[in-house]
């Protein structure tokens, strides 16, 4: 059974994925499209695409979003570098920029996963959250993963989890305040000394 469950999961997510793509084509031209439009351009029904997403709105929230944040793959092509520190700085860093310059979104989006209700009443208001942060940190500690013991690795990912991502923006912007800059400095230093822990745990360890 739950080797049956994947292909239909990754078909979710393609689909899910092709109609966030059609939405930001269309509203690269300058437009706000219909759902019917972007149901067209996705090549689904407009029944399919209003499962995905209950509302044209909700859909026009995350399409730019998507479309911004940084692939881990293309980030990563020309990169041999294996050192985990540089990295996540670079995977932080290509996040914090598409996180500030989409800053009333991602507020948007972040008010919404905190509010009451069922979760069929929250997507009504603007999308689900989506894990961005996790395939990117991945993908940067993927050449050191060997030199962390499993318990190190977990605990590293869960804690850079939150230094990436719009929690971090608004501790940043509301509760501290500092500068886009500063916040970005103090990013790097965080995701340096948790590098750093991690190693020094998975040594003692070994």
């Amino acid at each position: 059974m739950p080797t049956a469950a994947k292909p239909r999961s990754n078909q979710h997510l393609r689909t899910r994925k092709d109609l966030l793509l059609a939405a930001a084509r269309l509203l690269k031209e300058g437009r706000q499209p219909t759902m019917d439009e972007v149901a067209e351009a996705a090549l689904v029904s407009r029944a399919t695409a209003y499962r995905y997403f209950p509302t044209l709105e909700a859909l026009l929230i995350e399409a730019p979003l998507d479309g911004a944040t940084p692939d881990a793959n293309a980030l990563f092509a020309s990169d041999s570098s294996s050192d985990p520190e540089e990295r996540l700085d670079r995977a932080e860093s290509a996040l914090h920029q598409v996180i500030y310059h989409n800053e009333a979104q991602l507020r948007l989006m972040l008010a919404n996963s905190l509010l009451g209700g069922s979760p069929q009443d929250r997507q009504n208001v603007a999308p689900p959250r989506q894990n961005r942060r996790t395939p990117l940190i991945e993908a940067a500690l993927a050449p050191a993963r060997r030199r962390l013991s499993d318990p190190a690795y977990e605990n590293l990912r869960a804690a850079l989890a939150l230094v990436f991502g719009t929690e971090a923006m608004v501790v940043f912007r509301d509760v501290l305040p500092i500068s886009e800059q500063r916040a970005r400095q103090v990013k790097s230093w965080a995701i340096r000394a948790l590098v750093r822990a991690a190693l020094r745990e998975s040594k003692s360890a070994g």
